[in-house]
């Protein structure tokens, strides 16, 4: 039900209206999405539709990851050593720099005594137990043989070897390389990169500042990011080797591994296959602050993800965890959907419910049969496996004294960001493609609204009142909604935005205030809202108490974007209204002014004038990423000036100096 709020002194007006911030059909009134949310994957229409919709997912995924525009790629600098001989296979030691001072380690298995370029397969590790050093134990690696779960001693102790070692004596050249905080990676700590849980008030500055703070997430830096960067320089690494074919480059991983398996294979064309494991699913998203990011999963998720590597070969795993109900929910969807791209059968799931989370030989076996036919590596079937002998940790890590280990902690962190941000060079049109990802609207895309009455027209005398809210079918939102019309009305719509929304059009005796009045007495029209949550000191969050921005605003529009579109909303059912307003205007008052100046840039030419008052704000200067007016991308993309740079309509910033007279302005002819 909804809850009734007077809009002045009852002894002056009976009146009242609906608060459509309580209205039952606005869906941002319920709680917050987070990752262990339902997220289905709508197969589209057609060819066409799809590839709209791909190459907006794509854009919005490297927004959200920080590579968009891609950060200029500096050299390598690639250092292999400590060649170990195998008998069939040879094992070495490798570490190259993503970004200047940041290393990416790990090991380099190669098949011995093969004929022409290998296949190249990247191997990211997920969350297990110390990473690419990982031991199962002798105990728990019994009871998974026991269990059909292995089959050997040394491959059971490590299924994460298991995995290289196989592909490599089928013939591939396979990178195995650490996530960030693991094994060798050490340079950001393994509690910052995965178990951050409180912001750091040193890290969270306007300048120099640290992963999870406002500044980062303003500038969509992430750890997420910054791991999606490093998968995509170890697929430059692989191509770089002289024994590795560039169009037969493929990659798989498990757990977290699964999640950089999906991201790169749907942002990178180099993938040719890919076999994310227990990672595709309907339920839970990834729960590490690695695998989450701000923006990337607004209106999509994992399966949609995974879509965007079709129609190339994909296989994929599910076991008792969160992919269970891949084979019913997810799956037939991909398979659907690689039809409709003509390749039904490029898809596969190896459904194996009667395991627990894993990567283990059943479905490894699954992974070799499924490289075996893509990558054309000629081996009959069915593939097997044979044991083979673990490397110790003193014969994986990459440092040692003649490669001493780089340092780490806060000042390279600080390094890392900084860098990172200076190697990209942002254009216009790279603002103009950020800004249509981050809001996700244009007035074309506002949708279809309808004004419902919460109280019968009130005639005032010179004008008529009426109040209720604007129904947005096409998103399922509703924006509380005052519109005044002079009788004589000379076709023009002033939307008013103010703070207190509605209330602010009348003074304490219920009469219009003096801007109002005048507008009135001019001829205009007037449509004043109110703002979702308007007067939150604080935006909400999702029940995780870890203070990263992401596990909420990964999953939901921020609050500045959702008021942004309560404009868009109010100007396109003022556009299309078949009372015919000829001009729309718009009037922002100081707190309104960013969302109205993000809505203008978004209206195109359909406004007419705009008078906004920003007082002084800047997004460079939030400090606080659950802030009302927090934006993520804002200061990236040029923040409030390059948002005012891309607007069409006449502009006049009042508030600037004390002549400015928007009333004024806005009456002109």
């Amino acid at each position: 039900m909804k809850t009734p709020r007077r809009i002045w002194p009852l002894a002056l007006a009976p009146m009242v209206i609906l608060l459509s911030t309580a209205g039952a059909e606005d869906h941002r009134l319920q709680p917050p999405k987070d990752l262990d949310g339902y997220f289905p994957f709508e197969v589209s229409p057609s060819v066409e539709a799809w590839e709209l919709r791909a190459a907006e997912l794509r854009r919005q995924m490297k927004v959200a990851l920080g590579i968009f525009p891609e950060p200029r790629r500096t050299p390598l600098n690639a250092v292999i050593h400590g060649e170990i001989d195998r008998g069939d296979y040879t094992v070495a030691k490798v570490y190259f720099e993503s970004l200047p001072g940041f290393f990416v380690t790990g090991n380099l298995y190669r098949p011995k005594d093969h004929k022409g370029r290998s296949p190249g397969v990247l191997s990211p590790h997920g969350h297990w137990n110390d990473g690419r050093f990982y031991d199962n134990g002798e105990a728990n690696t019994r009871a998974q043989i026991e269990r059909g779960e292995e089959q050997f001693g040394e491959g059971g102790r490590s299924p994460l070897q298991a995995r290289a070692v196989g592909l490599a004596r089928l013939g591939c050249v396979v990178f195995h390389y650490d996530m960030i905080g693991y094994a060798d990676s050490t340079q950001l700590s393994f509690e910052l990169a995965h178990k951050h849980a409180r912001q750091r008030l040193a890290m969270n500055t306007r300048e120099n500042w640290g992963l999870y703070s406002a500044q980062a997430e303003a500038h969509l830096q992430s750890v997420m990011g910054l791991q999606t960067w490093s998968s995509i320089r170890a697929l430059d690494f692989l191509e770089s080797l002289d024994d590795v074919d560039p169009k037969r480059l493929a990659v798989t991983g498990g757990s977290g591994g699964g999640t950089q398996t999906m991201l790169l294979a749907a942002l990178d064309p180099r993938v040719a296959v890919s076999f994310p494991a227990v990672m595709v699913s309907t339920a839970m998203q990834g729960g590490c602050t690695c695998e989450n990011a701000t923006l990337l999963r607004v209106g999509t998720g994992n399966v949609e993800f995974a879509a965007l590597f079709a129609p190339k070969p994909q296989g994929m795993s599910a076991a008792d965890d969160w992919t269970k109900e891949m084979s019913s929910k997810g799956f037939p969807e991909l398979k659907s959907h690689y039809a409709m791209l003509g390749a039904p059968d490029m898809v596969m799931l190896h459904d194996r419910t009667e395991f627990k989370h894993n990567y283990n030989q059943p479905t490894r076996l699954a992974m070799y049969a499924w490289f075996n036919r893509h990558l054309a590596l000629g081996h009959p079937e069915p593939i097997v496996e044979r044991d083979y002998q673990r490397l110790t940790r003193e014969e994986m890590t990459v440092w040692d004294e003649q490669h001493p280990r780089p340092a780490g902690g806060d000042e390279v962190e600080r390094a890392v960001l900084r860098t990172w941000r200076e190697l990209a060079t942002i254009d216009r049109q790279d603002s103009i493609d950020a800004f249509r990802a981050i809001f996700r609207r244009d007035l074309a895309s506002a949708g279809v609204a309808e004004f419902t009455h919460s109280a019968e027209k009130r005639d005032r005398g010179g004008f008529i009142e009426m109040h209720g809210s604007l129904e947005n079918a096409t998103h399922g939102e509703s924006v509380s909604a005052s519109f005044l019309y002079p009788k004589d009305w000379g076709g023009e719509v002033v939307i008013w935005l103010h703070p207190e929304g509605g209330e602010s059009l009348f003074g304490e005796d219920g009469s219009p205030v003096p801007d109002a009045s005048r507008l009135l007495e001019n001829g205009r029209a007037i449509a004043a809202i109110d703002q979702l949550f308007a007067g939150s000191e604080q935006t909400r969050k999702v029940a995780n108490p870890r203070e990263f921005a992401g596990y909420t605003l990964g999953f939901n529009d921020s609050l500045f974007v959702q008021r942004t579109h309560d404009i868009l909303t109010t100007l396109r059912f003022i556009r299309d209204d078949s009372h015919g307003a000829q001009r729309i205007s718009m009037l922002a008052f100081a707190g309104c002014g960013p969302t109205a100046t993000a809505a203008r840039m978004l209206a195109g030419d359909s406004l007419h004038r705009a008078a906004i008052d920003n007082a002084g704000f800047s997004f460079a200067d939030l400090l606080d990423y659950r802030d009302p007016d927090f934006l993520p991308g804002g200061p990236k993309y040029g923040g409030i000036q390059q948002m005012l740079d891309l607007g069409e309509s006449d502009l006049l910033l009042s508030g600037a100096d004390d002549s400015s007279q928007p009333i004024d302005w806005l009456l002109k002819p």
